[in-house]
């Protein structure tokens, strides 16, 4: 019975594991698009938003953080530069995933995973919109449907003394 393991083990021992995951988010953050199988690339998603989120805020604490999961200080600074600059505003879903089919050699299912961000083909039809609140706005939104028709110009009175 495998009750609550949630980490898929990819075949693999926890330090190739760790290995691997590190040596692919890198390939993510320099390339910001990267092909490789779905379980991998789920795994992947699961590895970098985390890292993602910490790049968000720019301190030498979340440097560290991330350098001891990524083991590469290129991609750590192009990560806290270029990408959080890119994603400053989105609360999450920094990445996404794209199947592509088959793989011929082995018929293994195979995704590509990307930074949401810069692809420009999806981002190109959305014009760039205004930040909203999630809150409902019916209380403002009927005050000024009455006072539109009741708008009165008001008339200045002289004061006499």
């Amino acid at each position: 019975m495998r009750h609550g393991k949630k980490v898929n083990h990819l075949g693999r021992k926890s330090a190739h594991r760790k290995a691997m995951l590190a040596n692919m988010a890198c390939s993510l953050i320099e390339h910001k698009r990267i092909n490789t199988t779905v379980a991998k690339a789920k795994a992947l998603k699961q590895f970098v938003e985390p890292l993602v989120t910490k790049s968000k805020e720019d301190s030498t604490h979340n440097r560290r953080i991330v350098f001891s999961y990524l083991r590469d200080k290129n991609a750590v600074a192009e990560l806290f530069r270029e990408v959080a600059a890119k994603v400053g505003d989105r609360p999450g879903g920094y990445t996404r995933i794209i199947k592509l089919g088959n793989r011929l050699g082995d018929n293994a299912d195979m995704a590509m995973i990307e930074l949401v961000d810069y692809n420009e083909l999806y981002n190109a039809g959305k014009p760039a919109k205004k930040k909203s609140t999630r809150r409902s706005k019916k209380s403002s939104s009927s005050q000024t449907t009455e006072a539109a028709p009741a708008t009165e110009t008001k008339k200045e009175e002289s004061s006499e003394e």
